[in-house]
């Protein structure tokens, strides 16, 4: 491993070998960022197994497609956005994303306390792996790959105007859900400040 890490000492030589076909380029770029790039595959697919499955194919259209790469901007960003399009790809042919359109709405709250709610990160990601898929997709998509509602509407054939309600829906659902988080650890720890005394 030390041997491989002191090849390439730069992001450029690094991009350089894999646009070589350079192997061991290719499993230090595996090593350095499959879990950073199986998290990004986790928040859409909630089976790790398949989210594996899903990483290691975005890992081959990275090394097919790193001659596009033109080192304009992030690394990480461009492997990111290429690593996303492919568990999108997944979900349209394999799960068909369901954007529920006539889905009741979840109850409006107005009020974005939830955002400082006292959960972990992962706490916070377990509860957003939960939402329906249609708006656990459009949800990363817009809150955390920073898609706008347009490259939203191209990437899953939907209208703007849905995934700004599928974002709506989301974040109306993700409020009610930290709720019901927040008062099953309160009542956890006073049932354990209970048995204490």
């Amino acid at each position: 491993m030390v041997k491989i890490l002191q090849l390439f000492t730069s992001e450029a030589q690094l991009v350089r070998a894999l646009q070589k076909g350079d192997t061991k380029a290719q499993r230090h770029l595996y090593e350095k960022y499959s879990a950073r790039l199986l998290a990004v595959c986790v928040r859409y697919i909630n089976d790790r197994m398949e989210a594996e499955d899903v990483m290691i194919e975005g890992f081959m259209r990275i090394f097919e497609k790193i001659d596009q790469f033109k080192s304009e901007g992030s690394f990480e960003g461009w492997m990111r956005r290429l690593m996303t399009n492919e568990a999108l790809m997944y979900l349209r042919t394999k799960r068909h994303i369901e954007i529920d359109i006539d889905a009741p709405e979840a109850q409006q709250l107005t009020n974005y306390d939830w955002a400082d709610a006292n959960l972990e990160a992962d706490d916070l990601m377990a509860i957003i792996g939960k939402l329906p898929t249609g708006y656990r997709t459009v949800f990363n998509l817009y809150a955390i790959e920073g898609f706008s509602h347009a490259e939203i509407a191209e990437q899953l054939g939907i209208t703007e105007s849905t995934s700004k309600s599928q974002l709506h829906r989301a974040r109306a659902l993700l409020q009610e859900m930290v709720k019901e988080a927040e008062n099953l650890s309160r009542a956890t720890t006073d049932v354990v400040n209970r048995l204490k005394k």
